[in-house]
C-alpha cells in the first residue's frame, strides 16, 4: 500500500480540493466497501488502499507533508496506526446506509480495533451540579441519577476540593450509548456554585464586607471575621483606614482543584458616614476642626 501514489489511487490531480477528494473516495468506497463485495479478496484489499488514500489527503497537516516528502519520506514519518488514528469514516458510511462502519483488516492488529472504533460515538452528556461553598472548601459525595434507556442508574460522585463554578469532572463512558454497538459518550459534571449568604466568590478568593464607624476609621478598631471554615477571627482594623479599603487575609479562601494552594479572603471596610449629627456630635467635630482635623 505503502509504494502507491495516493493521488493515483483516489483518480484526483495534486491539485484537487478536498470536495473532489471527498467526491472521489466516496465513489471508490461504494464500489470497494466490503459490504458490497461480500468476501472478495481483492475489492477488499482495494478498499484498504483506497481508503488509506483518503485518510491522509482528507488531513490537511498529512497532505501537506506527503506533498512535501512523498510517498516513502511519507511512510518513515507515518506508520499505518497513525494514519488512522483518531481518523472517522462514518461520516461517509451512514449516507451508505451500512451498519458496520468499519472496513476490514488492516495489517498490524488496526482490523478489528478500526472496526469498532469507527462507529458512532454516544453523545456526552453534561450534569450541572449545584454546590455550596462550604462542599467547594471541603469536597463531598454526591449521588445523580440520571435516566438511560429509560431506566434510571444512581452514579456515585466524589467532587474534589475546589471544584469552583464552571469546574468539569468527566466520567468516561457514562453518557450517552453508542448507536450500532459504538462506544458510549462520556458524563460531564459541571460545578454551579449557590448563592453564599456572606461570602462573594471570585474564583478562588472570597470578599466579606465590613462597616465601620468614622471614629473607629480614625482611632482604629477590632472587628469579627467569618471564615469559609465557620470559625471567627479577629481582624485589627489600623488608625486611618480609608473607606473602601480591601484588606487581604492570605490562603483563607478556596482550595485550588489538584493542588494545596488555596485563594485569599479580602474584606472590604465601608466607613459609615452618618447623616444627620446631634448637637452633641457637631461640638465634637467643630473641637476637631479647630485642632486641625
Amino acid at each position: 500500500m505503502s509504494e502507491n501514489d495516493y493521488y493515483t489511487v483516489l483518480g484526483v490531480s495534486k491539485t484537487a480540493t478536498p470536495d473532489e477528494i471527498k467526491k472521489a473516495y466516496r465513489k471508490l468506497a461504494m464500489k470497494y466497501h466490503p459490504d458490497k463485495t461480500k468476501g472478495d479478496k481483492a475489492a477488499e484489499e482495494k478498499f484498504k488502499k483506497i481508503s488509506e488514500a483518503y485518510a491522509v489527503l482528507s488531513d490537511a497537516k498529512k497532505k501537506q507533508e506527503y506533498d512535501t516528502f512523498g510517498s516513502t519520506g511519507f511512510q518513515q514519518r507515518y506508520s499505518q496506526e497513525d494514519i488512522f488514528k483518531n481518523f472517522d469514516f462514518s461520516d461517509i458510511f451512514r449516507d451508505f446506509g451500512f451498519k458496520d462502519f468499519g472496513f476490514g483488516g488492516f495489517s498490524g492488529g488496526m482490523g478489528q480495533r478500526s472496526r469498532r472504533e469507527q462507529r458512532p460515538k454516544g453523545s456526552d452528556l453534561v450534569y450541572e451540579m449545584p454546590l455550596t461553598l462550604q462542599e467547594v472548601a471541603t469536597g463531598v459525595n454526591k449521588t445523580i441519577s440520571l435516566q438511560h434507556g429509560g431506566k434510571a442508574e444512581q452514579i456515585s460522585v466524589k467532587i474534589p476540593k475546589g471544584m469552583i463554578e464552571g469546574k468539569k469532572l468527566r466520567l468516561t463512558g457514562k453518557g450517552e450509548p453508542g448507536p450500532f454497538g459504538g462506544s458510549p459518550g462520556d458524563l460531564y459534571i459541571q460545578a454551579k456554585l449557590v448563592k453564599d449568604p456572606v461570602f462573594e466568590v471570585q474564583e478562588h478568593d472570597l470578599y466579606i464586607d465590613k462597616t465601620v464607624k468614622l471614629s473607629e476609621a480614625l482611632l482604629g478598631t477590632d472587628v469579627p471575621v467569618s471564615t469559609i471554615k465557620g470559625k471567627e477571627i479577629t481582624l485589627k482594623i489600623p488608625e486611618g483606614t480609608q473607606h473602601k479599603t480591601k484588606m487581604r487575609l492570605a490562603g483563607m479562601g478556596l482550595p485550588k482543584m489538584n493542588s494545596t494552594e488555596k485563594g485569599d479572603l479580602y474584606v472590604r471596610i465601608h466607613v459609615k458616614m452618618p447623616r444627620k449629627l446631634t448637637d452633641e456630635q457637631k461640638k465634637a467635630i467643630e473641637k476637631l476642626m479647630e485642632a486641625g482635623l
